[in-house]
């Protein structure tokens, strides 16, 4: 059963597909090799900048060691 707000989509979807001429489209022409070869080259480099950023945080820094003094009431073998 589809809940009464999926009908109320699944509605709008169908007359909004039935408004579509079949064959035409929505004005946008073939893209110059140039500007292709652009957005390719602009989209690698910002999902290595997003992998490099991310790796940076990701390792782990200089971080001063736990006193091994403490006493741990829960953890067996730790005191």
């Amino acid at each position: 059963m589809i809940p009464p707000s999926n009908t109320v989509l699944l509605l709008l979807l169908s007359v909004a597909a039935a408004q579509i001429i079949p064959g035409s489209y929505s004005g946008c022409g073939p893209l110059p090799l140039p500007l292709l070869v652009g957005l390719v080259a602009a989209d690698a480099m910002v999902s290595l900048l997003i992998v490099v950023v991310v790796f940076m945080c990701a390792i782990p820094r200089d971080r001063p060691t736990q006193e091994d003094g403490k006493v741990y009431i829960n953890m067996p073998g730790r005191g």
